[in-house]
């Protein structure tokens, strides 16, 4: 029975996770954005602002649930 709701939690977890990825902005800036990004630093693309921040923060917490839930069944089954 405790398979059976933390496997079912897992699969909700994974579609969310899925859901909210597709809805971020795509980071690639074509190939001149490859060659002549040696500007840009991790930290100055990863300024997330609006609903781009609170799709990161949802698509962080749903990841860690997946993992944790995933590792969980690991060991049950």
């Amino acid at each position: 029975m405790v398979l059976n709701v933390l496997g079912v939690i897992q699969v909700v977890s994974c579609l969310i996770l899925i859901l909210t990825i597709l809805l971020q902005k795509g980071a690639s800036q074509g190939l001149s954005g490859a060659i002549s990004g040696g500007a840009d630093t991790f930290y100055g693309k990863n300024k997330n602002t609006g609903i781009d921040a609170i799709l990161a923060k949802i698509t962080t917490f749903f990841c860690v649930i997946f993992v944790i839930l995933s590792l969980i069944l690991c060991v049950l089954s």
